[in-house]
């Protein structure tokens, strides 16, 4: 059971792969999560050259931050992906890697293609905003 609700906007484009907008109820814990990137435990960059691999590996790791704040990704209430790229061919494999990992729960979300990311040959990043609940 999530808190988060997901808002469609029957007016709006049916083209979004995600729902406009999500709300949590007022008693929710937000949690912030810093940007998952596509690192290995050893902090080297994991799958260089590879778009689809590094958005699975933020997912890996955004999944493990999720879990260490008692939360789950379907506890996300929006997220942002990040590409390092100006082709929206490598946005649409990062996407559709991050799409299938939310599957129904296809929270509101930006996806950006930028200049560069911060580790030596990374190419993606996935900030995400979670709400949770806790058990009283």
């Amino acid at each position: 059971m999530t808190a988060v609700t997901l808002i469609r906007a029957a007016e709006l484009s049916d083209v979004a792969q995600y729902a406009y907008a999500a709300t949590a109820p007022a008693d929710a814990r937000l949690i912030f999560l810093a940007g998952a990137c596509p690192l290995n435990r050893d902090g080297t960059t994991a799958a260089v050259g590879d778009y689809p691999a590094q958005a699975a590996a933020c997912i890996a790791n955004l999944r493990g931050a999720l879990a260490a704040a008692g939360a789950a990704i379907t506890d996300v209430i929006s997220t942002r992906v990040l590409v390092a790229s100006t082709d929206r061919a490598d946005l649409g494999a990062a996407w559709a890697v991050v799409r299938e990992a939310f599957g129904e729960h296809d929270v509101p979300s930006t996806l950006l293609g930028v200049t560069v990311l911060g580790y030596e040959d990374q190419l993606v990043e996935i900030e995400a905003i979670a709400a949770v609940v806790d058990p009283r």
